[in-house]
C-alpha cells in the first residue's frame, strides 16, 4: 500500500496571490494535498488537535499590518505552539512580519513602498538558500522588521534599497522548524528564489520532522468538515444524466462585399428605440467577429439585483419572478445553461447562440464577500441583464465572410428570408441607406447639455488617502473611479421612435471617435450600454480542452507620427511603474485561474507593447486549462460551465480594483461615493456551445430609461411625450472613468489622466470637459 501524500495546510490572509502560493507548494512537493483556510475560520485551540496530520503550514501574505489582531488572526499564535504539537512552518510577507514580531523584532514602514517591484536579493547560500544562485525577488510590501532586539531570530538574506536602505528579505528560527521569506517566491517575476527556496523548506522540514520521529497521522475525514476538500479540486460528475436534448444550430454562409455591421443592424430595426437590440462589435484590430443579436418579441430576458430573491424572466409580452430558492444568481444561470446546450454550428465562428448582454462590478463584488453599499432607488441598473439569443449574424472580418444561423427548431425559412433580405440590401444599399441619408448630428445644441463632473477637490483628496492606504500595507494598488453626469434636455430628434434612435446615432458616432476591439451596443431596457472597450477580460473556448485566457491591460499611451514602437518600448516596457502596476494584476489574475481550473496556468506574454488603432499598450496574456478530469465534469454538467465559474472566480476586474482585491474592494468602497454599477463590471456573451468571451466595461456610458419596465407580470411601456406632445425627455448619462492609484502617485496627474479617459467618451455628446478642470 503506497504512503498518503503529504498534507500542507495554507494559511490564508484574504490575500490576491494565495493560489499562486498553493501550486508553487505543489511544484516542490509534488502530489501534496494543500488545505486551504482563512485567518480566522478556526481558533488555535481547535487547530491544534488538527496539526499532527499536516506535514508542515505555509503562511500566506495579506493584506494589513501584523500588529492588527483582525489582519493577522490565528497566525500570531502559531510562533508559539508547544512542543507537542510543533511543525514546520514557512511564512510569506506578512508571515515573515508576524513571526519577527513575535520574536521581538521591530516594524517600521518603508520609506519608498515596493509594490511590483524586483530586487536582487544578497543571500548566505545556506539553509533555505542552500545551491540557490543569484535572486531576483518581487516585492510587495510598504512594512518591514528590523532584528535588533530579536532573540533566537537569524537574518539569512537582504536587499538594499537606495530609499530604504538594508531592508530584511528573509530569516529562520534558531531553534524551531520556522522559516519565511519578505518577498514573494509565488511571482511571477521571482527568479532564482522561488522553487528553488521552497525545494529547501521541504527538504528542512522532512529533515526536522524525521530527526524528531515525527510523523504525520492518517487523514480522518471528519476534518473535511473543517478544512474542506483540498486544492486542487476536481468536481466529480453528476450521478445522473442530463435528460435535455441538446439544441442543434443552422447555418447560412455568406459573402456579401461592403455590408457593414451598422448596415446589418439597421436592416433589423436597430432604430426602434423601444424594443431590445445587442450587438457585440470588433470595430477594431484585434478584433475579428462581430456578432449581432437578432432578437424577437419572444426572445428571452433575464435580470436580476443584487438582494433580491429571484430573478425577472421576461419572454415576450410577459415578466416572471422565478424564486431562486436555495441557488444564488450563477448556479441559477448555470442550470438555465444547461438545458440549452447547442451543438453542430460552424466551428470556426466563436457564437452560435445563448447569453448577451452585462454583469456589474457590485455583482462581482458581492462574490467577494462584500456588501453593496447601495441606497434603494427607482433608477437602479439591473446587476445582472442578459438576453438569450436564438438568431444572430456574425460578421468576420478576416474573411469578410457572413453567418447567419439559428438554435429555433425548423427555422430554416427565416434563414433563408434573412440571407435574401442581406442579399438584396447589398444590391440596394441605397434603399436601406436612406435612414441615415441625412443622420441628426450627434452634437447637442449649444446650451442644452450639462456636464457634471466629480468635484476635483475631493478627487484629489481622494488619491492621497488611498495612497495612505498604500503605505499602511493595506493594498498595493487602488483603482479610484468617479462618475460624470450628463444631462440632454435637448434629444437630437421630436422623440425616439420605430424610425429614429438617439443611442444607435451615438453608438455610431463613438465607434467612428473611439474604434475598439470590444465596442457593444446593448439596449435592454432599462439599461441602454454604449461601449468602446480596449481591454477583453476573460475568453474560454469549447471543450473539450477548454482554455481559458485572460489579457489584462496596464499601461497606455496614444498613437502619433513620433511615437514609433521604439518610443512606445521605452515609454512603456521601460516604466517601472507601469510594469509594476502590469505585474500585480497579472499575479492576481493567475491566482484566480488556479482557484478555478487548478494548476495548470501559464503566463504565455508578460508586458508585450502591442499597436492599436489609436494606443499602445502593455499587454499581458495569462492562460489556464483545467485537468482533464475537471473538464469532462464541466462539459457535463453544461457547455461552459466552468468558463462561467472562471468569470465569477474573477469579478470584479483586478484591473478595476487593485490588490488584494477583497481588501481593495473594501477600500474602495469607502473612497468613492456611488456605485460604479454596469462601468467596470463586464459586457459579452456565453455561447450555448461552450464558449465566452467578456470585455470590461471601459471606455463606455450608459443610461437608465424607465419607459419600458417589467414588473412582476408583464411589460409596462410609458412615454411623456405620448400624453404631452412636443415635450422633450430629457436623456440622463454616466460615465466612469479613475486610474490605478500607486504610492507613487501624483493627485493631479492622476485627476488629468481622468479626465482624459473621459474625453473620448464625452465628445460623442458634444460636450467637453469644461475650462478650469
Amino acid at each position: 500500500m503506497s504512503p498518503e501524500p503529504s498534507r500542507i495546510l495554507l494559511v490564508d490572509s484574504y490575500d490576491s496571490f494565495t493560489y499562486n502560493l498553493a501550486a508553487l507548494c505543489r511544484k516542490a512537493i509534488p502530489n501534496c494535498y494543500v488545505h486551504i483556510i482563512k485567518n480566522d475560520d478556526i481558533e488555535l485551540n481547535d487547530l491544534l488537535s488538527y496539526l499532527p496530520y499536516f506535514s508542515g503550514v505555509i503562511v500566506g501574505p495579506g493584506p494589513g499590518s501584523p500588529n492588527i489582531p483582525e489582519d493577522i488572526g490565528l497566525v500570531k499564535d502559531l510562533w508559539k505552539i508547544d512542543d507537542a504539537h510543533l511543525l514546520p512552518i514557512f511564512g510569506v510577507c506578512l508571515g515573515l512580519q508576524s513571526l519577527a514580531l513575535e520574536y521581538g523584532a521591530i516594524l517600521r514602514r518603508l520609506s519608498v513602498v515596493k509594490h511590483g517591484h524586483v530586487s536582487a536579493v544578497e543571500h548566505s547560500g545556506t539553509d533555505i538558500f542552500k545551491g540557490v544562485g543569484p535572486v531576483g525577488a518581487v516585492r510587495y510590501h510598504s512594512l518591514h522588521v528590523e532584528l535588533s532586539g530579536a532573540k533566537n531570530i537569524e537574518e539569512l538574506a537582504s536587499t538594499h534599497d537606495e530609499e530604504n536602505g538594508r531592508v530584511v528579505m528573509a530569516l529562520r528560527h534558531r531553534t524551531r522548524p520556522f522559516w519565511a521569506v519578505q518577498y514573494h517566491p509565488e511571482s511571477v517575476l521571482t527568479h532564482g528564489g522561488g522553487i528553488e527556496v521552497m525545494l529547501n523548506f521541504w527538504r528542512l522540514a522532512r529533515t526536522w520532522s524525521s530527526s524528531r520521529g515525527r510523523v504525520t497521522r492518517p487523514w480522518d475525514q471528519k476534518a473535511d468538515g473543517i478544512f474542506g476538500i483540498p486544492w486542487p479540486y476536481i468536481r466529480p460528475s453528476p450521478s445522473t444524466p442530463r435528460i435535455n436534448t441538446p439544441l442543434a444550430a443552422s447555418t447560412i454562409k455568406l459573402s456579401i462585399p461592403g455590408l457593414s455591421a451598422p448596415d446589418i443592424c439597421e436592416v433589423l430595426g436597430v432604430d426602434d428605440d423601444s424594443s431590445p437590440f445587442v450587438m457585440l462589435e470588433s470595430a477594431a484590430q484585434p478584433g475579428r467577429f462581430t456578432i449581432i443579436g437578432c432578437l424577437t418579441s419572444t426572445s428571452m430576458r433575464i435580470t436580476y439585483t443584487i438582494g433580491d430573491s429571484f430573478v425577472h424572466l421576461a419572454d415576450g409580452e410577459s415578466c416572471d419572478q422565478i424564486d431562486l430558492g436555495s441557488q444564488d444568481v450563477w448556479s441559477w444561470l448555470t442550470s438555465f445553461m444547461n438545458k440549452r446546450k447547442v451543438t453542430g454550428g460552424s466551428p470556426e465562428i466563436p457564437f452560435w447562440g445563448g447569453l448577451i448582454g452585462y454583469l456589474s462590478y457590485e455583482l462581482g463584488s458581492e462574490s467577494l464577500k462584500v456588501p453593496a453599499s447601495r441606497v434603494s432607488s427607482q433608477s437602479r441598473h439591473p446587476d445582472v441583464n442578459l438576453a438569450f439569443v436564438e438568431r444572430s449574424i456574425i460578421l468576420d472580418s478576416t474573411s469578410g465572410q457572413i453567418y447567419v444561423q439559428s438554435i429555433t427548431e425548423e427555422d430554416n425559412e427565416w434563414l433563408m428570408a434573412m440571407a435574401a433580405e442581406l442579399q438584396s440590401a447589398a444590391r440596394n444599399y441605397s434603399t436601406y441607406s436612406s435612414f441615415n441619408t441625412t443622420p441628426y448630428s450627434t452634437k447637442a445644441r449649444p446650451n442644452t447639455s450639462t456636464v457634471i463632473l466629480p468635484d476635483r477637490d475631493l478627487y484629489r483628496s481622494r488619491i492621497n488617502l488611498a495612497k495612505e492606504h498604500l503605505f499602511a500595507g493595506e493594498s498595493y494598488e487602488l483603482c479610484l473611479t468617479a462618475n460624470t453626469r450628463i444631462t440632454l434636455n435637448d434629444p437630437l430628434a421630436p422623440k425616439a421612435s420605430s424610425t429614429y434612435s438617439p443611442s444607435w446615432q451615438r453608438y455610431k458616432h463613438l465607434r467612428e471617435l473611439n474604434p475598439a476591439p470590444h465596442a457593444a451596443y446593448l439596449r435592454l431596457h432599462p439599461t441602454t450600454l454604449l461601449a468602446s472597450s480596449p481591454e477583453r477580460f476573460l475568453s474560454f473556448t469549447r471543450p473539450p480542452g477548454t482554455t481559458y485566457q485572460l489579457r489584462p491591460i496596464k499601461g497606455t499611451i496614444r498613437t502619433g507620427p513620433s511615437i514609433t514602437r521604439a518610443v512606445a518600448e521605452q515609454a512603456l516596457r521601460g516604466s517601472q511603474k507601469e510594469v509594476a502596476e502590469n505585474l500585480m494584476i497579472v499575479d492576481l489574475i493567475r491566482h484566480d485561474l488556479h482557484g478555478a481550473v487548478g494548476e495548470n496556468v501559464e503566463v504565455k506574454q508578460f508586458c508585450t507593447v502591442e499597436e492599436y488603432k489609436t494606443v499602445w499598450q502593455l499587454v499581458s496574456v495569462i492562460e489556464g486549462r483545467s485537468a482533464d478530469g475537471a473538464d469532462r465534469a464541466a462539459s457535463y454538467y453544461a457547455n461552459g460551465a466552468l468558463g462561467w465559474e472562471v468569470l465569477r472566480r474573477s469579478l470584479p476586474p483586478g484591473s478595476m480594483t487593485g490588490a488584494p482585491k477583497k481588501r481593495s474592494v473594501e477600500i474602495l468602497q469607502s473612497l468613492e461615493d456611488e456605485e460604479r454599477n454596469v462601468y467596470s463590471g463586464v459586457f459579452g456573451y456565453w455561447c450555448a456551445g461552450g464558449g465566452g468571451d467578456w470585455s470590461v466595461t471601459i471606455r463606455s456610458c450608459f443610461k437608465y430609461d424607465d419607459r419600458y419596465e417589467c414588473d412582476a407580470h408583464s411589460w409596462t411601456k410609458f412615454n411623456t411625450s405620448d400624453f404631452y406632445p412636443g415635450v422633450h425627455e430629457p436623456e440622463y448619462w454616466v460615465i466612469g472613468a479613475g486610474g490605478a492609484i500607486t504610492a507613487l502617485s501624483d493627485p493631479d496627474a492622476e485627476w488629468d489622466e481622468m479626465l482624459a479617459k473621459l474625453q473620448s467618451v464625452l465628445r460623442v455628446f458634444g460636450a467637453a470637459v469644461p475650462r478650469g478642470h
